[in-house]
């Protein structure tokens, strides 16, 4: 029996969206006319597709397997339309990327770098909290997320986390403080600007804290990296910081890094899902350096 593109179609729409009623809306059929359809596709190719979960349906081994030939196919299909609308090949490949909220810019931007400018890739870039971009990754609606803490996959959800940096957290603060005392003196007495408590360097910084019997002055808790780089670099206090956050600032001067907190880190994590195939273009991404991620060489604020 040949493969029916029409009943495929169905399934990817449903695959996308992950709910059979609003699929059935956007299509202008029934639900019972759109769930007959994918049986049909699930009877011609041997597998179920989905597996229900209360209103929601999750993609099964086998339909992941079946989304990522669709995917392709009805890319094409649309470069086809395309090319006889315009006369020109589109020929181009979408990577679609979420970056949890508060990860530093500079960070996602220093990662990217391989990607920016070329004309044979649509880069889409979204941020979010770590459940929802997990949510829109389960879904194919993301290929990769960035994030700052791993995640453990399983059969429901095949999750892959890789470590891609790591860096030291310094004590960065204003210029010209030549005879500021080294660690743990500089922490003491003096207000700082923290990460919210729900931030692992926060955590590893509290652990710090407790070992060495300090207690920090806290000035500002701040969960997003951006806003803390602004108050760290206005306020004229000192802050907990990766030093990538505030790359532009140390280098050009007006920011100053006192030194690296011992057992302190930032960990930078890529998150993907099992796939059978997998984009060249992330595995381009992949294979980068984890010196070459975190390097002071361009000009973007964190």
């Amino acid at each position: 029996m040949r493969l029916n593109y029409h009943h495929l179609y169905y399934f990817w729409t449903v695959a996308r969206t992950g709910h059979l009623t609003r699929a059935a809306e956007s299509l202008h059929i029934s639900q019972s006319a759109l769930s007959g359809q994918i049986r049909k596709l699930e009877e011609s190719l041997g597998y179920d597709l989905f597996v229900r979960e209360g209103r929601r349906l999750r993609l099964s081994e086998a339909g992941r397997v079946a989304f990522t030939y669709a995917e392709e196919i009805f890319r094409q299909g649309e470069e086809l339309e395309a090319l006889f609308r315009t006369g020109r090949q589109a020929n181009r490949e979408t990577l679609k990327v979420g970056a949890v909220a508060t990860l530093s810019r500079n960070f996602q931007e220093g990662f990217l770098r391989p990607l920016l400018g070329r004309k044979d890739l649509e880069l889409k870039l979204q941020s979010g909290s770590l459940d929802d971009l997990l949510r829109r990754l389960s879904a194919h609606r993301l290929d990769l997320i960035l994030s700052n803490q791993p995640v453990q996959g399983d059969e429901e959800t095949p999750w892959r986390s890789r470590r891609i940096a790591r860096q030291s957290v310094s004590v960065i603060g204003p210029p010209g403080s030549q005879d500021a005392p080294g660690f743990p003196d500089i922490l003491r007495d003096r207000p700082l600007i923290l990460p919210g408590p729900d931030n692992n360097i926060r955590q590893a910084f509290d652990q710090l804290c407790d070992h060495h019997h300090i207690h920090p002055v806290i000035i500002a808790e701040v969960d997003d990296m951006a806003m803390m780089r602004l108050l760290t670099r206005d306020s004229g206090h000192y802050a907990i910081l990766p030093p990538v956050v505030v790359r532009d600032e140390l280098r050009n001067g007006e920011l100053k890094d006192y030194g690296a907190l011992p057992g302190v880190f930032e960990e930078f994590y890529a998150i993907r899902i099992r796939r059978q195939f997998e984009s060249p273009v992330l595995r381009e991404l992949m294979a980068q350096k984890a010196e070459e991620l975190l390097t002071f060489s361009d000009n973007q604020s964190g």
